[in-house]
């Protein structure tokens, strides 16, 4: 199935996505917030899995975290892009104009709220604390980076260039 029929099947079709300047409905926003999200989480919880595990320092833990997030996130993006036939240097640029401040957005509003949670940076892979605060974090980046998703995809930019490619 290419990316087209599974943007179409998933309720994500081309329609509201504000290729030009207009309006995009909350639904549109939310779910290119939902996919860029799902990279985005992918990266960061293994970082912080990862970097707890190993004992890592919070800020290193907090670092691998922010590199997985956006290698995950733009590697997503990719995927789907490079299956509609374009080439890798071309996907990777894709991939750069549609997630970069949606990745960065959510990577600051995640990385903040555990930092900001007392106790979280230093809770273990078995505490509720680790698991409690993370989906948390993740639960805000969502809802906070929507708003801002909306307001690129109505202009022509961030999920909105991913989909002039396909």
């Amino acid at each position: 199935m290419g990316t087209h029929e599974h943007h179409q099947l998933s309720g994500h079709a081309h329609t509201g996505h504000g290729a030009g300047h207009g309006t995009t409905s909350w639904a549109t926003a939310a779910q290119a917030t939902l996919h860029c999200l799902t990279g985005c989480a992918i990266g960061e919880v293994l970082g912080m899995v990862i970097g707890t595990a190993a004992g890592f320092h919070n800020a290193g833990t907090v670092v691998l975290s922010v590199v997985l997030a956006f290698v995950f996130g733009y590697a997503l993006t990719m995927r789907g892009v490079m299956r509609s036939g374009l080439p890798f240097a071309a996907a990777f640029k894709v991939a750069l104009a549609a997630d970069t401040v949606s990745i960065a957005v959510m990577e600051i509003i995640d990385n903040t709220v555990i930092v900001a949670i007392p106790g979280a940076m230093d809770a273990q892979l078995d505490q509720w604390l680790f698991w409690g605060s993370l989906a948390l974090s993740l639960a805000l980046a969502f809802v906070l980076t929507t708003p801002v998703n909306r307001w690129m995809i109505s202009r022509g930019l961030g999920h909105a260039v991913v989909h002039g490619n396909h």
